[in-house]
Parts: C-alpha cells; structure tokens; sequence
C-alpha cells in the first residue's frame, strides 16, 4: 500500500498548472470514438480514469494514438463499435461506467462491463433504471457492478425527472437518447456540470438546455472536431485551499475550466472570505477557462447554500479542509450524493479530520464542522482508496502541526497524476512511500 507523509509547511509560492479536465477527458473519447473522421485532443488527463476509457474504446475497434496529453481518435461513427473479446474493465471510474451504460446499451452487441473493488461496491441502479424504461436491457448484481448490457435494443426517448442532481445519471440518459427515437429530456432537480451538452452540439448533435432541463433528438451523425481540455477545476481546489490556509501564501493556478456549472467550489471559498482573484477569462473550444490567484486568507465558517451543492460535489472533501481553519462552524446539507462516491466522503472526512482534533458532527445529508487547529498528533488516515480523500488530508498538513500520514493513495493518480511533485514545487514537503 502506498502512502504520503506530509509534513507541515508555512510558506507556499509560486504558479501551477494542473492536468486536464477529468470528465471533458472522458467524453472527448467517447464522442470522438462515435464521430465521423479524426478528432484531435490536447490537454488529455493521463490519469488511470481517462486512461481506461480509453482502452475500453480501443477494445471496442477504435483506434486511437496517444502520445502523453495529445490523442488522435479514428472516430466509427455511432454504429461502428465492435464486440469486445472480454469484458471492459474500468478501473476505479464511475464515470466511466455510467456514461457507457447509457452509449452502450443501444449498441448491437452485448457486453459486460466490470470495476475494482470500490467501482463494484458503487450504486449504478440510479442510471440502469431510466435506461431500462427507454428499452435497454441491463443485469446488474443488486444494482451494482458487475453489469451486462444485452444488445440488439430497439430505444425510445422518455422524459425523466431526476431524483438527484447527477451528471453522470444525465449524461448517460442523452448519451442513450442519441440513438432513441423521438425526443429524450432529462429535467434536473438542480444544475450540474453540463460538458456532455456543449461537446455534443460543437459535434453537431440537435441538443437544447433550457434551465434544468436538458433534451437530444436522434442524432444520426456526429462530426469529429479538435478538442482542448482545460486543467480540471476539481484538482486546481486543492491548491486554492491550500492557498487559502497556508500562513504565507501566494499561488498563482493558470489556465483552469471556469464552465459554469463547475465554479461551485469557487463561489464557497469566496464566501468564506477566500483572497482568492479570477483574471485573463477566455474561452477555448466551447469551454470557459480563467488563472487564479490565491493569498493567505482569514475564512470564516458558513452555512454553505444549498444550490451551490452540485456545482462542488467534487470538491466537498478539500472545503472540509477549509472549513476545518475557518472561525466558527460551517455546515453543510443536501450532499447525500457524497456518501455514494468513491467512499463515503461525509464519514470518512469526518474520522479524519475528528483524528486530527477537529470536532465535527455528521448528518444524513451533510456535516457541521468546528474550525480549530490541528493539534493531535495524527493515527495513521486510511484514505479508503478515494483520491480525493488523500489528496484532501495531504493539503491538511500545511497547517498541521505534526506529519500526517494518509494509507492507500495509489488512486490519486486515476485524477491528478504527479500531485505530490507539482505540491511540492511551491513549497510543500510530501514524501510519497510506493508500496510493494
């Protein structure tokens, strides 16, 4: 089991640019695999997520080339996707899962689709329901990977009302609704992350978003195009945070998606009391990116709204962190989506962060956190083996006051390859421990 031990530091300076947008990375080679001609990515995350799309594509006929952050698709069009040998196995990457549930399921062939131990403990009922009513036929084990998707299904476009604000849920249902007939809309009970819409119309796909509600018509062809991936604002947070808590800071963050639906994090930070500037706004690609400046910064604890939950769901575990130095309590409701991710990110945070000195109180939907200091010494963090987790209490040890050390951080690399390094290169000190 690999581990890190960070080590308490005052000063963090200097500029970062962080790996490409996880889920832009995702669909850039799904919807390209699906185009018609060559689509050219550059800024692709080459984490273990992305990457496993990626073969999975591959195993499906498409030939793509990589060469570190640039990938050239040979697009199949919708319909030249052939049967894998044996199942497509997609790592850690619920994402992953979700959306080729919903491309896959009108797909000629049949074909299994599996994950490691924490994917196949993941709750993917959320998405097999509403496909299973548009004609798909989906076996599951109780709702949980591992999943079979029998093909040959004739789909009709359905309009579904979601329970949960899920991005995932919604992408699969259009994803499914460009192969339906007719018309399929997916009505959002909040707003989430919207690439999946804005890659599909720069392909050239007939998709309408107008406020939560979300529709595609049957696509019968998708146009290849070049794609940029912007750096990922869920990684860019943990340097924001970092920023924000550090005694002595001053980080630039350069070139970050800045899409709408993903800023949540930002407007949190800021009404925190964040020192934190956006500047040099540009768009690339149907994709708005900006560059940060975060200084050392005095939060205070919040209340944080509930509309502004499922534009940071991601980035919940490093606002923790946040919240865990802000003066006074900061509460959170309405996130029950984060018990179902990776772990059980309200729970798990909280065992962190009590080990570490902090009092927290944890909720069906959120949690109350005390600000203080951290002022134990740490028991051994089990990260669960959910990047973020790990990458969250690393960010802790700025103002620790003793080393922490995190257990099972070899998934950080499914989304932030060469995180310890690009810390460390403004100032913090995490020894990174591989395991055997």
């Amino acid at each position: 089991m690999s581990q890190f031990i960070a080590n308490p530091v005052n000063s963090l300076k200097g500029s970062v640019k962080v790996p490409g947008d996880k889920s832009i990375s995702h669909r850039s080679i799904m919807l390209g695999s699906l185009s018609n001609g060559v689509t050219h990515v550059s800024g692709f995350l080459d984490g273990e997520d992305a990457l496993c799309t990626l073969k999975a594509f591959q195993d499906m006929g498409v030939k793509i080339d990589r060469n570190g952050t640039d990938v050239t698709i040979h697009g199949v069009g919708l319909d030249g996707l052939k049967k894998p040998d044996q199942p497509l196995d997609l790592g850690n990457s619920g994402t992953s899962m979700r959306l080729m549930c919903g491309l896959l399921s009108a797909q000629s062939f049949s074909c299994e689709l599996i994950g490691d131990e924490s994917l196949s403990k993941r709750p993917m009922g959320r998405v097999i329901n509403p496909l299973n009513s548009m004609g798909a036929q989906i076996e599951s084990h109780d709702g949980k990977p591992p999943l079979k998707i029998i093909g040959g299904k004739n789909l009709t476009g359905i309009s579904y009302e979601m329970p949960m604000a899920s991005a995932q849920v919604k992408s699969s249902i259009l994803l499914a609704g460009m192969y339906a007939s007719g018309r399929t809309c997916v009505t959002e009970p909040a707003p989430t992350r919207d690439h999946t819409e804005r890659m599909l119309r720069g392909l050239g796909a007939d998709v309408s978003s107008i406020g939560n509600v979300a529709c595609v018509r049957t696509v019968k062809e998708l146009q290849a195009t070049n794609i940029v991936v912007p750096s990922d604002i869920s990684s860019a947070a943990f340097f924001m945070v970092a920023g924000c808590i550090a005694k002595n800071a001053d980080i630039d963050i350069v070139g970050v998606n800045m899409n709408p639906t993903r800023t949540g994090v930002i407007d949190i930070l800021k009404l925190m009391g964040a020192n934190l500037t956006v500047s040099n706004e540009r768009e690339i690609g149907g994709e708005l990116l900006a560059d940060i400046r975060v200084l050392s910064s005095n939060l205070k604890g919040i209340h944080i709204p509930e509309e502004l939950v499922p534009l940071a769901i991601d980035e919940f575990p490093v606002i923790f962190i946040a919240a865990s130095h802000a003066e006074g309590k900061t509460i959170l409701s309405g996130a029950e989506e984060l018990r179902v991710k990776e772990s059980d990110r309200i729970q798990v945070m909280a065992d962190g962060l009590e080990s570490l000195g902090i009092k927290t109180k944890v909720l069906e939907d959120g949690i109350e956190i005390l600000g203080g200091e951290f002022t134990k010494p740490s028991e051994i963090i089990e990260a669960h083996h959910d990047h973020r987790i790990a990458m969250s209490f690393a960010i802790a040890s700025i103002r620790s006051k003793y080393p922490i050390t995190i257990n099972g951080v070899e998934t950080v690399s499914t989304s932030f390859p060469g995180f310890a390094e690009l810390a460390n290169s403004i100032g913090m000190n995490i020894d990174e421990k591989k395991g055997a």
